[in-house]
């Protein structure tokens, strides 16, 4: 399988902006990618924003983020109050918040997909392509019981080690998730493992994404 990267010595990636609406969004749809990213690349610096959280979530959220961004070279988390659920009917503050990202001038962006089921996710997908229209988006997946994964084009393989952390840091960090029956090892892993099968990843696990538009330089 061929592998590409859209970013070379002529254009490094050195600016990451990681959105989701939900406390543990990031981590489950990303979460592997940004642990080898980070590590793997000293001079990158990753913009981690939660749209929704508050309480013992924004907590949740804030102290998740450090541990998975603790080797970038810098890093920034912003936490959003917005209301699970209702986000789509704030559309405009949300539509401001969104606007506000931009000064991050991103080289990537990692968001939701736009055919996910969840309101939240769906509108966080609809601005992320508003705001960010000349930058590189991949839309991440989210398992849950809508039964909405798709099928990505973009694989990302990941280190066995960083699939694993990324699971055990999942369960670690949001302890107000742990009784909700998608909230599981075997799901977040197997999910993985899938998507690294579809791939032919060396180690077995990979993160995919939906990247609507791929510019590839040839020569």
């Amino acid at each position: 399988m061929l592998a590409l990267s859209p970013f070379g010595a002529e254009a490094p990636l050195r600016r990451v902006l990681a959105i989701g609406c939900h406390a543990d969004d990031i981590e489950i749809g990303c979460g592997g990618t940004l642990l080898g990213l980070t590590r793997g690349s000293p001079d990158v610096a990753i913009t981690w924003v939660v749209l929704g959280a508050e309480g013992d979530r924004e907590t949740e959220a804030r102290a998740s983020a450090e541990g998975f961004l603790a080797s970038a070279a810098a890093s920034e988390v912003v936490v959003l109050g917005f209301k699970d659920a209702y986000m789509p009917y704030r559309g405009e503050a949300v539509k401001d918040a969104f606007e506000a990202l931009k000064r991050f001038e991103p080289d990537l962006v990692f968001t939701h997909t736009r055919a996910d089921l969840h309101q939240d996710h769906r509108l966080a997908c609809e601005l992320t392509w508003n705001t960010f229209r000349d930058h590189l988006v991949l839309e991440y997946e989210i398992p849950k019981v809508d039964g909405d994964l798709g099928t990505p084009n973009v694989f990302v393989p990941l280190d066995e080690d960083h699939a694993k952390e990324k699971v055990d840091r999942l369960i670690d960090a949001f302890a107000t998730q742990r009784d909700k029956h998608w909230f599981d090892a075997d799901v977040f892993l197997g999910l993985m493992r899938l998507r690294g099968m579809e791939c032919r990843a060396p180690s077995g696990y990979a993160e995919a994404f939906l990247g609507r538009k791929l510019p590839v330089r040839l020569a």
